[in-house]
């Protein structure tokens, strides 16, 4: 869903932070770099667009500052990989969403294109995951709290005309617990928190979801049980190590063909190989095309010759194989 996180974009929410940049001003800033993100998209030839989500610090932080229940910090940092770092928020009361959170820039994005653009929201179980949570009630009664919050999210951003949700728990596996006993029990409340997040959208709307970097086929079944429309997921940085799971898998599914932690900018013959693999498993007909996880840590030069790779790798195929 991100597209890169630019100097400039750190700087001006910087700037807003200490008073020195007007909500405004930062807010225009923002429009102009959805609005490039978009023009980018199209001119690559991409089929769904995403908005770049230039507005957001963190895919937990950002919903975590506009949910009641949570607070954050300003100098909490723990290092999530690599030299990256993020602040966890400190999830302390019941959770409830005050307004909405993403339905402006989502709609604004829509608006500058005819192509359909995804909402892109975090899941239940990946918020509370990666925050510092209360100790007073079981897990599943917090994650349950914030799956309410992000299914009225899901309603908002369906009425507004969003058509295609995306709804990420890249820690769905991260929570399973170490004995075997106990993963059962985990996974069907996890499970369930995910469907009642997104089960207030109807027919016509597209749910999609995402988990990346870990062993995710040891929880197929569980990840088939999210009822998403589609499943994104890492492939292209494991050598494709999923593709000997998902035989079976009876939904849209799009292996990662671009390892987005490289710089490395991969040929189009890498992305053709990847995507064959794929059809070997999964019938053309539901494979999607994407980047192993999202481009925020990238630069714009990456991104752009990565992407025209694997824009001209799925065409094609696209020409090749049979739908």
């Amino acid at each position: 869903g991100s597209f890169p996180q630019t100097g400039e974009l750190r700087a001006a929410r910087a700037a807003v932070a200490a008073g020195t940049l007007s909500q405004a001003d930062y807010e225009r800033r923002v429009e102009a770099e959805i609005e490039r993100v978009i023009r980018l998209q199209e001119r690559l030839g991409l089929d769904v667009l995403v908005h770049g989500e230039p507005e957001r610090n963190d895919m937990v932080q950002y919903f975590a500052e506009h949910l009641d229940g949570f607070a954050v910090t300003r100098n909490g940092w723990v290092q999530s990989y690599g030299s990256r770092c993020t602040r966890p928020p400190i999830l302390h009361g019941d959770v409830s969403r005050p307004a909405p959170i993403t339905v402006r820039w989502a709609t604004y994005a829509q608006s500058l294109t005819p192509k359909p653009v995804k909402g892109m929201l975090t899941g239940p179980v990946t918020i509370t995951a990666w925050s510092f949570v209360r100790d007073d009630l079981p897990l599943r009664d917090v994650v349950f709290q914030v799956a309410d919050a992000i299914r009225e999210e899901v309603r908002d951003l369906e009425s507004a005309g969003v058509r295609i949700i995306q709804v990420d728990e890249p820690a769905l596996r991260e929570l399973l617990p170490l004995r075997h006993a106990s993963q059962g029990d985990y996974l069907e409340w996890a499970v369930a928190a995910y469907r009642r997040a997104t089960s207030g959208a109807g027919e016509d709307t597209q749910i999609h979801t995402h988990l990346c970097y870990s062993d995710a086929d040891q929880i197929l079944a569980a990840i088939d049980a999210l009822d998403a429309d589609v499943t994104t997921i890492e492939s292209a940085r494991s050598g494709g190590r999923i593709l000997g799971s998902v035989s079976g898998f009876g939904r849209g599914l799009g292996p990662g063909v671009y390892d987005i932690h490289s710089p490395r900018v991969p040929s189009v013959a890498e992305v053709e190989s990847l995507l064959r693999r794929a059809a070997a498993v999964v019938p053309v007909g539901r494979i999607w095309v994407n980047p192993d996880c999202g481009l925020k840590t990238r630069t714009y030069e990456e991104v752009e010759a990565s992407l025209t790779n694997v824009v001209t790798a799925a065409r094609r195929l696209r020409a090749e194989l049979p739908a």
